[in-house]
């Protein structure tokens, strides 16, 4: 099980969204890549990274802040955002980015998908985001008629690393994750699921640890590490706290 830290990059800064809304943008730091280091100096095993202009304008926008933090951290990096094509796949795996989530492409082209996985084996996952149980799409522009179950039932074959699945409704509010939706999703399907989307304190990270969640990946924060809600220490601890007993 890991936690990851998130960073959502919109004009090259780092910034948190509330239900993804790029009109609700509340920059947090101007430096990415020193917001990076930041969270490996606190004991981060891994990050998360969303290009929010890329997954708009369908292909990557905030490279350059991208690469900074590559060249700032060892730790593995997961990257999302307009990721639509083998070719940014490829330069992305190439600068050193651990593993491309790819979203909105999934829903048009699962196809890509499936040669993404085969092309780049452990490096692909898909980001599957919903809003009431639906697959949005666009940047959460447009919400789609696919359940998430089912999108994610369509790669069970593919050799997709994981599935990053977050509540739109709950993202950067700190109203906790949906745990009912992520913990059937996880029951759902054979691909290791990471919980995103609403992580608010310290019982977020006790609720993950718990008997019925040992299914889940791992889990994404943002907002809370931000404002000083969730203290990573602690957080950390309970963690490794249950990856040491299993």
């Amino acid at each position: 099980m890991i936690l990851y830290p998130a960073i959502d990059l919109k004009d090259g800064q780092c910034v948190r969204l509330r239900q993804g809304d790029m009109a609700q943008a509340t920059v947090f730091n101007d430096s990415p890549a020193e917001q990076a280091l930041a969270f490996e100096g606190q004991g981060f095993e891994a990050l998360h990274i969303v290009d929010l202009d890329g997954a708009f304008a369908g292909k990557p926008v905030n490279a350059a802040a991208v690469e900074a933090v590559l060249k700032t951290i060892t730790m593995p990096v997961q990257l999302g955002g307009g990721i639509r094509d083998l070719r940014t796949v490829a330069a992305w795996v190439e600068k050193g980015i651990s593993r491309v989530i790819i979203g909105t492409a999934a829903v048009r082209d699962p196809g890509f998908v499936r040669a993404a996985a085969k092309a780049f084996p452990g490096k692909v996952a898909v980001g599957i985001d919903a809003r009431n149980g639906f697959v949005a799409v666009e940047g959460w522009a447009e919400t789609s008629s696919l359940a998430a179950a089912e999108l994610g039932r369509r790669f069970e074959d593919a050799g997709v690393a994981a599935i990053i699945y977050t509540d739109i409704a709950r993202d950067g509010m700190l109203s906790g994750i949906n745990w009912e939706g992520t913990i059937a999703l996880a029951e759902a399907v054979a691909i290791p699921v990471i919980a995103s989307g609403g992580l608010a304190s310290l019982a977020d990270i006790e609720r993950l640890v718990a008997p019925d969640c040992h299914k889940l990946a791992g889990a994404i924060t943002g907002r809370a590490l931000y404002d000083g809600r969730l203290d990573p220490a602690a957080a950390l601890a309970l963690v490794k706290g249950v990856r040491t007993r299993t």
